[in-house]
Formats: structure tokens, C-alpha cells, sequence
């Protein structure tokens, strides 16, 4: 599958290049990137650029002017992503958290889904053993509290690591989408149920970052348990076209 990944960055200097660099390694795959950049101070735009030089054709960068968000940076990118000539549109964190090396795996699973989950709480995942007990729990808690509250038959409703049908991205409402943190990828998941798409999990490691700094806290995650009653409200009578 012609598969292009959106890759949301901000001070992702020390990562991003290696990361290019393991996906475009990965053996007999058609993949290419599009790093959406909201202005990183460290410079992550600028190495985006020379990237898009060195691997000609591989690396599309579209600059923002300051910090927007997760959500915008998907939405414009699925944009953007979906005027092109590609079979399959991916998502994933910039910081090695999540393994270039399940691609292959995850897109061969599209052949009988419309979305693959990159999922740490199916049989075979998990998550990284450096963990305190206290984060463990709070993050499966957190997928539980989500798929409790909406009814979800998937695991791991929280992870970022997904890849999507083309054509069933295409007919995805992104206009719908309320969220602007990281319960955007919980709603986007809450949308896609409703809408009858066939969901596949692989089960992946999810690690902690190993350059860098996480812009996850705790702040974020309560916030985000008070708005995943929010996404329930706002679509909850969506339902599969006949």
C-alpha cells in the first residue's frame, strides 16, 4: 500500500531525523511522510526541510505559525493527505514512542480493516517497564474511563499510532471533531464506531521517549476525562449510512 504518515512535530529536533531515517529503512515499503510543524523554537521546521532534500519526494513539511494543537495539525494534514494519490493515511508520535518497526505489520492488517489500532492493551502489547505503577495505572485507567463512558469495544482508545482506508478517511467528518488535546484521538475513534467501520488492533510496545521531553502531564488527562462526556453528547445519535 502507497501509505503517507502525518507526523505532527514540535521540538522534535533530536527525533525526527532518526525517525525518517528507520522509517525509509523499513524493507519494500511505499511510505512517505508529511511533517506538520507548529513553529518549534528548536529549529524542527528548518530540519524538516533539509530532510524533505536529502529524501526527494519522501518528506512534505507544511509550516505552522505557533502552537495549535494536536487536532488542528491532524485535521489540516488529513487534509492535505487526502488530495493525494495514496492508499493509506497514518498517524504517529514523533519521539520513537512508537515503533517504526510495527509498520509493516499494521499495514498489511488494513486489508481486512478500514482502521489498524497500534494498541498496548491487547494480548502481545505493552507498555514501557520503566513506567512508575502509579503511570501504568493511570493510562489503562484512562482507556478504561473512555471506553466505559462510550461503549467502546476497542482496547486502546487513547493511542496515536493508527492507519487509515483512504477512502474511508475521506468519508470520515472531520468537520464533527470537537476536541482540540488528546481526547481528539479518543473522539476519533467514539466517530468511527458509530459510523460501522471495522477497527483493528496489533499490539505494539508503546516506550517512553528517549529524546525529548513528554508534553503529556496530568493536567491534560483530567481535563480530558471531563471532555470525553463531551464527545458522548456531542455524538451520540451518529449512526452507519444506511
Amino acid at each position: 500500500m502507497k501509505t503517507l504518515i502525518v507526523l505532527p512535530t514540535y521540538n522534535e529536533s533530536e527525533n525526527l531525523p532518526r525517525l525518517a531515517e528507520a522509517i525509509f529503512a523499513l524493507p519494500g515499503m511505499d511510505i512517505s511522510l508529511l511533517v506538520v510543524d507548529d513553529g518549534s523554537p528548536d529549529g524542527t521546521g528548518q530540519i524538516a526541510d533539509a530532510l524533505a532534500n536529502q529524501f526527494t519526494g519522501k518528506i512534505q513539511v507544511l509550516h505552522r505559525k505557533g502552537k495549535l494543537g494536536l487536532a488542528s495539525a491532524y485535521i489540516q494534514g488529513f487534509r492535505l493527505a487526502l488530495e493525494q494519490d495514496v492508499d493509506a493515511i497514518g498517524m504517529m508520535d514523533s519521539d520513537f514512542s512508537h515503533a517504526p518497526e510495527k509498520l509493516p505489520e499494521m499495514i498489511a492488517a488494513l486489508a481486512h480493516a478500514d482502521l489498524v489500532i497500534g494498541s498496548r492493551y491487547v494480548p502481545g502489547g505493552s507498555v514501557d517497564r520503566h513506567w512508575p505503577i502509579w503511570r501504568k495505572g493511570l493510562s489503562a485507567f484512562g482507556n478504561a474511563y473512555a471506553r466505559t463512558i462510550l461503549g467502546l469495544p476497542v482496547r486502546d482508545v487513547t493511542t496515536g499510532y493508527r492507519l487509515w482506508r483512504r477512502e474511508k478517511l475521506a468519508q470520515f467528518p472531520l468537520e464533527r471533531l470537537l476536541s482540540s488535546g488528546y481526547v481528539f484521538l479518543v473522539e476519533m475513534v467514539y466517530i468511527a464506531t458509530k459510523l460501522g467501520f471495522r477497527i483493528v488492533e496489533v499490539p505494539i510496545y508503546f516506550a517512553d521517549r528517549k529524546w525529548g521531553h513528554s508534553k503529556m502531564n496530568l493536567r491534560i488527562q483530567i481535563e480530558a476525562a471531563f471532555r470525553v462526556w463531551q464527545v458522548r453528547m456531542a455524538h451520540r445519535n451518529l449512526k452507519a449510512p444506511a
